[in-house]
């Protein structure tokens, strides 16, 4: 096994959407970037849905395009064990503090969860915070190249929904 750590969230005050993944891939860890295996969908999607012709290659450029339209990102968990990149492999996990970041990030009124893994983390560590109703609550199709059944079109319909707060 091996041991997982999580990066810091991309946030600023201006953050009204979060949106959160389970744990980065073993690429994504590597590059010390969000998102960054080279098949996932993900910054391919954002820039779709947020207009971009094309998807900024610069991962400086990736955050400015999602920060500008008042998206942030962060994982459920902060720490774990897995082999290989599945979620369906991460064991011992331990969340990140929820608490703290609302409370400092008070515009935040949305929640995307990209995948059933970060939602279940979510969940099972921060059941208050969903009970509270301070938040809309989305459980989206994952990104991931795993996620093969979801095309990019299939994708790009479910995950329309973030242009409501962003």
């Amino acid at each position: 096994m091996s041991e997982c750590k999580g990066f810091t969230p991309v946030v600023n005050s201006h953050s009204k959407l979060l949106i959160l993944g389970s744990m980065p891939s073993i690429v994504s860890l590597s590059h010390k970037q969000y998102y960054a295996h080279p098949q996932n969908r993900f910054w391919r999607l954002m820039a779709k849905l947020l207009g971009y012709e094309i998807t900024p290659v610069n991962y400086g450029e990736r955050l400015k395009m999602i920060l500008d339209r008042h998206i942030a990102l962060w994982d459920s968990i902060a720490f774990c064990e897995r082999e290989g990149s599945l979620d369906s492999a991460i064991q011992k996990e331990t969340p990140n503090d929820f608490n703290e970041f609302f409370q400092r990030y008070r515009n935040i009124n949305m929640l995307c969860f990209n995948g059933g893994k970060a939602y279940q983390c979510f969940k099972k560590y921060n059941k208050q915070i969903l009970d509270s109703n301070k938040y809309i609550i989305y459980l989206l199709p994952s990104t991931s190249p795993a996620n093969a059944r979801f095309k990019m079109e299939m994708l790009e319909e479910k995950w329309q929904i973030i242009l409501k707060q962003s």
